[in-house]
């Protein structure tokens, strides 16, 4: 299995726009994050399943480039490459809005009323 060190640090993101929204449904299951260039679709996949503790039925990965920009007046600059996975969720799957990291998060205090 991969270092949880490394898996801790390929997800970068979640990617939130319209079209990431109507994906999210019942129908599709899907929900897109930004991850690291480098990032492989198993390890995508061991990353979801290990940080928020869902089963992954497929992903799907997209590269892009970096733009070019004209930073100064003498010289152009450049954008990060950066990748973007879709993660499918398998049929039963915890629903993405109410999703949290599977780490244990220590009980707020009560307030007693008296």
């Amino acid at each position: 299995m991969l270092p949880n060190a490394r898996l801790l640090t390929l997800l970068r993101r979640p990617l939130v726009t319209e079209k990431t929204q109507m994906l999210r449904d019942d129908k599709h299951r899907v929900s897109v994050l930004e991850v690291r260039p480098d990032a492989t679709k198993p390890e995508i996949k061991a990353a979801v399943e290990t940080i928020f503790g869902v089963e992954v039925e497929k992903v799907h990965t997209l590269n892009f480039k970096g733009k070019t920009t004209r930073r100064t007046r003498y010289g152009a600059g450049r954008h990060s490459d950066w990748k973007k996975a879709y993660v499918k969720l398998a049929k039963g799957a915890l629903d993405w809005d109410n999703l949290q990291a599977s780490e244990e998060k220590p009980a707020a205090p009560e307030e007693s009323k008296e």
